[in-house]
């Protein structure tokens, strides 16, 4: 019981850093684009 437990947290903590890492991703190539589009922030 506790290895199953202990393993679906592993999963939640890799899903979440595996989102927030897509997501940091996403914003750096969306910025990129901006800025070769010649925006400024």
């Amino acid at each position: 019981m506790q290895k199953s437990l202990v393993n679906r947290l592993l999963w939640l903590v890799l899903l979440w850093g595996g989102s927030v890492l897509a997501l940091a991703l996403v914003g750096g190539v969306f910025r990129l684009l901006m800025t070769a589009a010649g925006f400024k922030s």
